[in-house]
């Protein structure tokens, strides 16, 4: 919706400040092109600057404009996001004696914590945010994540003080800092294609927020400390068993569902939809039927093994919507130069030449006039519709010797076609001990020697549902967040996710696994209960594939020049030591080799060297 930025400080004069928060608001513009503001407040020890970008989405009046300052001038925010019920937050308030000049959900907010205080404000909020509250009165500064981490908040600090900004890259515009290398996260990216997966960054000294989290800095204080409180938990809300009949359960997942689709539509622009053709997105577009406004955006390819129109199709003819399509055609004149540019507007490598379709997308929304567009995202963590999550619950009935169980439900998988004949041994060796991996070239360099791979498997002792949560915090939903936000705000587009409504989650959560894992069908309890509203070829679809192209043959093939000329001796990354270049070569060597969907070698085991010396190179200057 917004970009954000400020600085906490003792060191520097008004306008430094100034200066630094302009280049801030500079380098973030296409988080938010239609107006622009700053606040300095030097009143306690540490001056404080606040610079806001915005989107109009909410109010495209003067009176929305931020910083925002409440009524008495003690109070001010910059902020990012939306929450969805403001409108029932603002009566509430009205009852309590609040006026309100504008129709911005940002005076709802600002009033709602002077009202409520902070920690019962923010679990009174259903949506997403980042935002920065200054309270003048008690010298308090404070930077607010949403639950679950979906707007970006990141912070560094240093002897001249505290920065803070919507993406790194603002960060690194303010500090004009060089920063060390964290080879955790860069370990951990290319052995593991994980990201997001703690709080730290690729830079040493560059954090986030936590998510569910705020930060409370002192501003009398002759040093600045963050002060990191933890408003919301999701394993708080975890329920020891569900005391409710199958068909109860259908019926408030429904009604649940269809609740968050509607508040996720509020706002004064046009809203679309990213339909790729499977149950999740699908239902979202079925609990959209009332509005003949909302247009449908859908990613194919020209490579019918991995294109989804057919069911993209089937989907808008039953709704009566016709469908905006983005042909994913990449060839060597253009895939690394979207590439590049992908990278650079996500802050970090990105994760497959997906984000560039997502990219791409999010041009043709800004084509279309769309500012505001719902995925389906979320909803696989929540329901257990990845392959890996058959894999955990096997092993856990084997574990709790449920043996003729776990014979039982492979057998119903296999029997119904699903999941089981889509297992990729390339794919899930990350989810493998290894003594189990198989035996291919390591490319580790000397700088990752110290990086410790993180266990992604099912943990002795660890549910199935503890495992959906580690995705929800650390393994999957993170980086998805991460990667929606920075393609959609690319374009100055705004994504919601309405599977990410904290009331669906936890439901969903607390739903058991064998209620999503049954009969032979992942996501079993949601498909019952969107069976109604779906032609059948959707609901009980077999072999979605995800959000998926063929990548994995234009590495081997088409882009297969461009990709050696990023892997020569003087590449950065074999001048950094983070891979050796001799055993890379020999990588892409075997994966060439490997027949479509063979093989043990992940098309990520190459892709990530080339997007990480694309970050590199992009960000050379910063790097000590």
């Amino acid at each position: 919706m917004c970009g954000i930025a400020g600085v906490i400080s003792s060191v520097f004069e008004y306008d430094e400040l100034i200066t630094i928060l302009e280049g801030a608001n500079v380098i973030q513009k296409h988080r938010g092109p239609d107006a622009s503001g700053v606040y300095i407040d030097e009143k306690a020890i540490q001056k404080v600057g606040l610079a806001h970008q915005r989107l109009f989405i909410l109010d495209s009046t003067e009176s929305g404009n931020q910083p925002t300052v409440d009524f008495d001038g003690q109070r001010y925010i910059v902020y990012d996001g939306k929450v969805y019920n403001y409108i029932e937050l603002r009566n509430e308030l009205k009852k309590h004696g609040y006026s309100f000049i504008s129709n911005s959900d940002t005076e709802v907010i600002i009033t709602a914590i002077k009202h409520w205080g902070i920690d019962e404000a923010l679990n009174r909020f259903n949506g997403m945010w980042a935002f920065a509250y200054l309270d003048i009165k008690k010298s308090k500064l404070y930077l607010v994540r949403d639950r679950f981490g979906v707007k970006p908040l990141y912070y560094s600090l240093n002897n001249k003080g505290l920065f803070f900004a919507s993406e790194i890259k603002a960060i690194l515009e303010m500090t004009q800092h060089k920063y060390p290398l964290d080879y955790q996260v860069v370990g951990e990216y290319l052995q593991q294609s994980l990201a997001e997966s703690s709080n730290n960054t690729f830079f040493q000294g560059i954090n986030k927020i936590p998510s569910g989290s705020y930060a409370e800095i002192d501003l009398v204080s002759d040093h600045i400390l963050l002060n990191l409180n933890k408003y919301y938990d999701l394993e708080e809300h975890l329920e020891k068993g569900i005391e409710r009949s199958e068909r109860d359960l259908i019926e408030q997942i429904r009604e649940l569902f269809f609740d968050a689709v509607r508040k996720h539509l509020s706002g004064d622009v046009p809203i679309g939809l990213l339909l790729s053709g499977g149950v999740d997105s699908s239902s979202i577009a079925a609990a959209l039927k009332s509005r003949d406004d909302i247009k449908f955006l859908a990613a194919v390819s020209n490579d019918k093994r991995f294109d989804e129109s057919t069911f993209i199709d089937i989907m808008a003819r039953n709704l009566n919507n016709p469908v905006h399509k983005v042909i994913l055609d990449l060839n060597d004149n253009n895939a690394f130069e979207l590439l590049e540019k992908t990278c650079w507007f996500n802050d970090e490598p990105v994760g497959s030449f997906s984000n560039v379709a997502h990219f791409l997308l999010m041009e043709k929304a800004k084509e279309l006039g769309v500012k505001v567009i719902l995925s389906g995202q979320g909803a696989d963590e929540l329901l257990c519709g990845y392959r890996k999550y058959l894999g955990f619950h096997i092993q856990s009935l084997v574990r709790n010797s449920r043996y003729m169980n776990a014979f039982g439900d492979i057998l119903k998988f296999i029997v119904n076609g699903t999941v089981i004949n889509q297992f990729s041994l390339a794919e899930a060796r990350r989810y493998l001990p290894k003594r189990m991996q198989p035996n291919i070239p390591d490319i580790k360099g000397e700088a990752l020697l110290d990086y410790k791979p993180q266990f992604m498997g099912l943990e002795k002792g660890i549910s199935v549902r503890q495992r959906q949560i580690y995705d929800i915090y650390k393994y999957s939903v993170p980086a998805i967040a991460h990667s929606e936000d920075r393609m959609s705000m690319a374009w100055s587009r705004e994504v919601r996710i309405p599977f990410l409504d904290y009331r669906l989650v936890e439901l969903l959560v607390n739903v058991p696994v064998e209620l999503k894992l049954n009969k032979g069908w992942t996501k079993y309890i949601f498909r019952k209960a969107m069976e109604p509203y779906l032609p059948t070829e959707i609901a009980w679809r077999k072999d979605k594939q995800g959000f998926v192209n063929p990548q994995s043959e234009w590495l081997k093939f088409e882009l297969k020049h461009e990709v050696l000329s990023y892997l020569e001796e003087d590449s950065l990354i074999f001048k950094h030591n983070i891979v050796k270049r001799k055993e890379l070569l020999e990588l892409y060597k075997l994966y060439c080799k490997q027949k479509p969907g063979k093989g043990s070698v992940w098309f990520k085991d190459i892709f990530n060297p080339l997007a990480m010396e694309i970050w590199l190179r992009q960000n050379e200057r910063y790097i000590q």
